[in-house]
């Protein structure tokens, strides 16, 4: 089974790539219009995650951060091929999308990014979300673009087994929800249910 790095209610070690740890903060300020939205205090920086990147959505098209993250946008690193962490998740994360939808409630986009552009195409991408969500946006493009995402988002991504098609990927499992000029917002853990991610997110919708 693959290994998934709990995030606790308190604080968060986000392992980078080549295993630095990288600590995180969303202690609420007295200026933070997003205080009352917020559930994760976790120490360090959140100015630490997020960056730029230039990648290859699910249609073929070049995008850069500043295309995809051009709002409330809610990002998660894995891959279609992972057998079981990545569709939960992913399903998750739909589902909250899904129950703010029947509220007439929009304004954040679904984002999945992936760690393993060896198999990960555009088509495969595009037939994984639309199945999560119809605007679930899914991002490839080649290992070095792939690689500078994870950089940027201090994701861990590690493969695991030789077998050229037929291998695992160990990687952390957080959804972040970003927002330009503000970066990070809020990370997600994976225990959370998708009313409650929902909740959250109708929070600072209204407060954006």
């Amino acid at each position: 089974m693959m290994r998934v790095y709990a995030l606790s209610a308190l604080a968060v070690a986000v392992l980078g790539v080549g295993g630095t740890a990288a600590y995180l903060a969303l202690a609420p300020q007295e200026d933070d219009r997003f205080a009352q939205c917020r559930e994760s205090a976790v120490a360090g920086g959140a100015a630490q995650i997020g960056g730029p990147f230039t990648l290859v959505s699910e249609t073929g098209e070049t995008v850069t951060e500043a295309d995809v993250i051009d709002g409330l946008s809610l990002v998660y690193f894995g891959y279609t091929y992972c057998p079981d962490i990545c569709p939960v998740d992913l399903q998750r994360n739909g589902e909250a999308i899904h129950l703010m939808d029947d509220k007439g409630i929009d304004g954040v986009k679904p984002v999945f990014i992936t760690i393993d552009p060896n198999r990960d195409t555009p088509e495969q991408m595009a037939a994984y979300t639309d199945f999560m969500h119809p605007r679930m946006l899914g991002l490839t493009g080649s290992q070095e673009q792939v690689d500078a995402a994870v950089k940027a988002y201090r994701v861990f991504a590690q493969r695991r087994g030789d077998d050229p098609q037929d291998y695992l990927m160990d990687h952390s499992g957080f959804t972040y929800l970003m927002a330009p000029g503000e970066g990070m917002l809020e990370v997600f853990r994976r225990e959370i249910t998708p009313e409650k991610m929902a909740e959250q997110l109708e929070c600072f919708v209204a407060n954006y």
